[in-house]
């Protein structure tokens, strides 16, 4: 059998291993297909869907899980677009981030306002602002903050540009979702991420914690980041900021 053949046959065999076992878009969701990831994101939180822990790599695209109730969707993006949305069975989604929070619209609002951030960061030293250009930048963005394969082929600078900050916030996210970071008290990582923003003159959910170091009797020293920039929080565990200087 020619080698093309196999290849094929593999990537089918593990897209559909990967893939749940009932491919159907719910109607209530399929108005989100083709929708750009940060903006849909927001929207499934609105109607009461939570992100999940799961996800993964698979044909070029991330495949994510997210739950309302007994009810689990799996997502796959690609080029920072909703590709599909299919229903999954409830064991795919697990147990959920927190069923009772609103961790999943945190995840989907640090989303929205990094790329606003980002890309007003990057406008004001560019000073080169134009409706094409953004638009280049937030595909660039979308597709690394969601995992997808760089589009060499339909390259131009503000993607390239965009890319390389989206990359900067999904490294940014990974590490504030570590079980390391969020073993830090909630109190302390929400004051300095709203400290952070302040210290860097950044709209509010622009910052993230991803490194923490325990002081001891009750004290903590957070790295936070602000897209590409740092900075050192120090903070009690009930939330009340010591100090926030720039990280050297």
């Amino acid at each position: 059998m020619p080698s093309r053949f196999l290849t094929a046959g593999v990537a089918a065999v593990t897209l559909c291993a990967a893939l749940p076992a009932v491919a159907q878009t719910p109607s209530a969701l399929s108005d989100l297909v083709d929708a750009r990831a940060g903006q849909a994101e927001a929207e499934l939180n609105r109607r009461g869907y939570q992100a999940t822990d799961r996800s993964e790599v698979v044909a070029g695209g991330r495949l994510t899980y997210w739950r309302r109730g007994d009810e689990c969707v799996a997502i796959m993006t690609r080029d920072g677009r909703y590709a599909s949305i299919n229903q999954a069975g409830r064991r795919e989604c697990g147990s959920g981030r927190s069923s009772g929070s609103n961790t999943g619209a945190v995840v989907a609002g640090v989303a929205l306002v990094g790329l606003a951030a980002a890309l007003a960061a990057h406008n004001s030293r560019r000073h080169d602002r134009s409706d094409q250009h953004d638009s280049e930048y937030e595909r660039g963005y979308q597709a690394a903050l969601y995992g997808a394969d760089y589009d060499d082929r339909h390259e131009t600078e503000g993607y390239h540009e965009g890319y390389l900050a989206g990359e900067a916030e999904a490294s940014n996210r990974r590490h504030s979702n570590s079980s390391w970071v969020r073993g830090a008290p909630d109190a302390a990582r929400q004051a300095c991420a709203r400290r952070a923003d302040e210290f860097q003159n950044r709209p509010y959910g622009s910052s993230v914690p991803i490194g923490v170091r325990d002081l001891g009797r009750g004290e903590f020293e957070l790295t936070m980041a602000t897209g590409s920039y740092r900075s050192l929080c120090t903070v009690s565990a009930s939330g009340q900021v010591r100090e926030m200087n720039p990280y050297n």
